[in-house]
């Protein structure tokens, strides 16, 4: 142990960072004394059993003295023991606290203190000890107050032994209170709180007054230490305060407040207490976190929104609340506690969309669209009170009163169009340049992008005359203004206003008929009077639409042809091929058929192969007779077997087989005999539904 204490002391005296080839050295300093003080041998083995009580009183012995073998003037106290608390004061703690032993396949702890307890020499090797750490470290300003915590968190466990044998001052404690909760020191505030809750956790609050413990703690800002006091007094209620007032844990106050109203264990009057504060504070929670918030409302308490309300003086802090509470689109609602939206009146509803229309009037229309519980009538009030047009029109398509909608945005998209026209170009310019949130320009575009949807959607339900009294007076409003455009600087604007009228025009052609259009383009007073160069850019782009629809139509057609073309060609080979009977016999009289073409018989066969008498087939329903030798039959066999009647599937079914078809006969008739019967020889039956060809 010396030679490893010369390694690793000098460079902690000297105050410099040790290497890494120190630091294993250390490392191995600590676990040989661990093993030592265990009756372990090391690196591996057991210590022999009437050698272990020595190694230990060596090792104590060694780590107690009052100087080194080489010490010099200014050597200072106990340097071993000192060394070891420079290295690592933690693992050296531990190493006197708890030495761990392994016997085969399980694992013995025991407390190194406790190997001698029934022993006197062992009690006074622990208390000697103590006192040694207690002399090094609180008489000496070169531990940090982590250090002087673990010392005491140490201490604090070995006092909790209900066999506890160790005497410690008490006013030491009180020192170490008044170090750590020093409030003119500013410095390891973190680290210090930290240390003094681990040393509460572990029992050493019996060693406190808890009425001065509290005092310091609050003067030092140590709200972690309040939170755990209060708690085991039940008083959660001042818990929310120290989370209110502690900058690094402010946003924990809402898990808190929901865990305590949800989890059992809490008493109704204790929820209820917690409850009263979190609205006494309720402004500042709704400032904090908004969503958080509401979530609590919407899970804990929803018949408090309305006095929530009224406790929000400020607006726009109601605007937040009320947004979060009753706006999908306002937060994604995964916070750790997600709720779904909260249903409340209508008329809070619309103290929403009046917030909205102040404080972020582009979000309004939105919120129309996902919100089903305002009324139309005030709703439609609202949005005319903050002349916000588009929302009105959207209400008012909502109402069923397209008309109307339509007129409130054609009166948005003239102002807009008349704002437009007013500047000159190079001002447009300019203000693009400023970094305007939209351009004249811009905006004209959005408006007419509004209008024509609106029209699109309306026009389905039209008649003719009533589309267009939507889409002419949208045309002449695109069309008006671009006679006042003259000069050079407006060109841009003008050529940027006949791509936005063509747009018009290529939408009102699918419900205004072409003829109508221009007739409409030529009797407008702008362009009556005028020269037909005014609007041959607007006839052409229409004959340019024209032509590309009439190319379409007649590629789509040419199409067409080719695929009936193909598919009646495979019809009439299918139907023109020969057919080959399986048997020789009717498939139900079992009777052979006689080739000779002087037979009376009339047969039939079908694509599946089967052979049936003319008469058989009738007298089993599988088939008629009609005009001009057409007949229709099935396969009385395979339809049969399909569990249904030939004649029933004949002209329903198609698409079924070869058996549920309508056969096409070829007849051969000669004379024959006295009795002059005709000979029908039935030479192919196509099997394809529906095909019907004449006999020959």
């Amino acid at each position: 142990m010396e030679k490893l204490f010369q390694v690793i002391s000098p460079p902690l005296r000297e105050g410099k960072a040790l290497t890494d080839e120190q630091v294993v050295m250390g490392n191995k300093l600590l676990v040989y004394i661990s093993c030592s003080l265990a009756g372990r041998a090391y690196p591996l083995g057991d210590i022999p059993e009437d050698l272990v009580s020595q190694v230990k009183n060596q090792v104590f012995e060694f780590l107690t003295r009052l100087h080194s073998a080489e010490a010099g003037q200014k050597e200072e106290l106990y340097p071993y023991i000192r060394t070891l608390l420079h290295f690592d004061t933690r693992e050296f703690l531990n190493v006197l606290a708890l030495v761990s032993t392994s016997l085969q396949t399980h694992l013995v702890s025991q407390h190194t203190f406790q190997d001698f307890k029934n022993d006197k020499q062992a009690l006074e090797y622990q208390q000697r000890i103590v006192d040694i750490l207690l002399k090094v470290m609180v008489e000496n300003s070169d531990f940090t107050p982590s250090q002087v915590g673990c010392l005491f968190t140490f201490l604090a466990r070995q006092l909790a032994k209900p066999d506890n044998t160790l005497f410690v001052n008490r006013k030491l404690f009180d020192q170490v209170l008044e170090f750590l909760c020093s409030p003119d020191d500013d410095s390891r505030h973190t680290e210090r709180q930290q240390v003094l809750l681990e040393l509460l956790q572990v029992g050493g609050v019996v060693q406190f007054d808890e009425g001065r413990l509290l005092g310091l703690a609050e003067k030092a800002e140590f709200y972690q230490i309040c939170e755990f006091l209060y708690e085991q007094k039940h008083l959660y209620d001042k818990i929310m305060d120290c989370y209110l007032r502690d900058p690094l844990r402010k946003e924990e106050i809402f898990n808190y407040i929901h865990n305590l109203l949800s989890l059992p264990g809490y008493s109704t009057e204790e929820k209820q207490c917690v409850w009263d504060k979190a609205l006494l504070h309720i402004a500042e929670l709704v400032t904090l976190d908004p969503a958080k918030s509401a979530d609590l409302v919407a899970m804990h308490f929803p018949e408090e929104v309305r006095p929530i309300i009224t406790k929000l003086h400020d607006d726009h802090l109601v605007f937040q609340f009320l947004r979060c509470l009753l706006d999908p689109s306002a937060t994604s609602r995964e916070g750790p506690h997600p709720q779904a939206l909260l249903r409340v009146s209508p008329d809070l509803h619309e103290l929403h969309m009046g917030l909205l229309c102040r404080f972020t009037p582009r979000q309004l229309t939105d919120f129309l669209k996902v919100s089903q519980d305002y009324r139309l009538e005030e709703a439609i009030q609202i949005t005319e009170q903050y002349q916000l047009h588009e929302a009105t029109a959207y209400l008012l398509e909502k109402k069923g009163d397209s008309h109307g909608a339509f007129q409130v945005l054609l009166k948005t998209l003239k102002d807009k169009l008349s704002a437009l026209t007013s500047e000159k170009e190079g001002a447009e310019k300019r203000s693009e340049e400023d970094g305007e949130e939209e351009s004249p320009l811009q905006r004209v575009e959005e408006s007419l992008g509004d209008i024509i949807a609106l029209c699109h959607r309306s026009s389905q339900s039209l008649n003719q005359e009533q589309r267009g009294v939507l889409w002419f007076p949208l045309l002449e409003a695109m069309m008006s203004p671009q006679k006042l455009l003259k000069g050079p600087d407006a060109r841009h604007t003008s050529e940027a206003l006949k791509e936005l009228t063509m747009k018009v025009l290529n939408s009102m052609s699918s419900f205004i008929p072409l003829p109508a259009i221009i007739q409409r383009i030529l009797q407008d007073p702008v362009y009556g009077k005028g020269k037909l160069a005014e609007i041959q850019g607007l006839i052409l782009g229409m004959l340019e639409t024209f032509n590309y629809e009439q190319t379409l139509l007649e590629t789509t057609t040419s199409l067409l042809n080719h695929d009936l073309h193909w598919s009646l060609s495979h019809l009439r080979a299918a139907v023109s091929r020969g057919l080959h009977p399986r048997q020789d016999h009717c498939n139900i009289c079992l009777q052979q058929y006689k080739r000779r073409h002087d037979s009376p018989e009339e047969i039939i066969i079908f694509s599946c192969g089967h052979l049936y008498h003319c008469q058989c087939l009738q007298r089993k329903g599988s088939g008629h007779v009609g005009h001009r030798l057409l007949q229709a039959w099935s396969c009385y066999k395979c339809t049969s077997s399909q569990g249904g009647r030939g004649g029933d599937r004949v002209t329903t079914e198609t698409g079924r087989g070869r058996s549920t078809s309508l056969a096409q006969t070829k007849v051969m008739s000669r004379e024959a005999g006295e009795d002059g019967k005709k000979l029908v020889y039935l030479s192919g039956i196509a099997c394809l539904p529906f095909c019907r060809l004449s006999g020959m």
